[in-house]
This record gives structure tokens, C-alpha cells and sequence, in this order.
């Protein structure tokens, strides 16, 4: 007679995990925010690449990984580092990303405030 499988509880379901870019910490994939980058087709004084935030993890591209947060996304900026983490050459606007984390930041700014 074969047995059923029956769960003990003590196989650790595993999650991805990734690395931000900004602060190189480890995180699952559902605490970072997966960014990608979109190409310009714009004037040639403009940035060559636009990264841009995704969500849902589900855009097509290499993607890169950041916390939702000022520091992390400073830290990436000041060290460049979405362009190596992304392989893309030239000059690139994270506004994008940018204004994204600052929506999702002040709110919970606020919270903190008024407690």
C-alpha cells in the first residue's frame, strides 16, 4: 500500500531572494522593487536609457533589484550601478524609478508622523 505524503511542517518553503543594488543586502524578491530598462527613442541630448519600475515583475528585459528605499535608490545612483546591474551603456534616467519610490515612501512617512 503506498503511502500519502504528509507534511511535517519542517521543509522551509523557499522564496526568491535577490540582491539590491543600492545597499547589495539580500532581500526576497517580494520585499525589492524589480526595475528595467526601457529604450528611448527621443531627441540625442536625451538620457540614452529609461529605467523603469516594475511592479509586478513581469516586463520583459534584464531586470535589476532595489529597496523601497531614498538611501538604497541614492546609494545605486551615486555608485552607478544600474548600469552594470542592467548592461546598458551611456547615460540613464531613473526618474521613473525615482518618482515611484516617492510615492510609495511619503505615505508611510506620514503614518510615522502622526503617531
Amino acid at each position: 500500500m503506498p503511502r500519502s505524503h504528509v507534511s511535517t511542517g519542517s521543509t522551509p518553503i523557499r522564496l526568491p531572494v535577490r540582491t539590491c543594488v543600492g545597499c547589495k543586502e539580500k532581500a526576497p524578491t517580494a520585499d525589492l522593487l524589480r526595475v528595467v530598462v526601457s529604450r528611448s527613442g527621443g531627441e540625442p541630448q536625451s538620457f540614452d536609457c529609461i529605467v523603469v519600475p516594475d511592479a509586478e515583475h513581469r516586463l520583459p528585459g534584464r531586470g535589476a533589484w532595489l529597496h523601497l528605499d531614498r538611501t538604497c535608490l541614492h546609494n545605486a545612483e551615486r555608485r552607478r550601478a544600474f548600469g552594470r546591474a542592467l548592461r546598458v551603456p551611456g547615460a540613464i534616467d531613473i526618474s521613473a524609478v525615482d518618482a515611484f519610490v516617492e510615492r510609495r515612501v511619503l505615505p508611510d512617512e506620514k503614518n510615522r508622523q502622526q503617531h
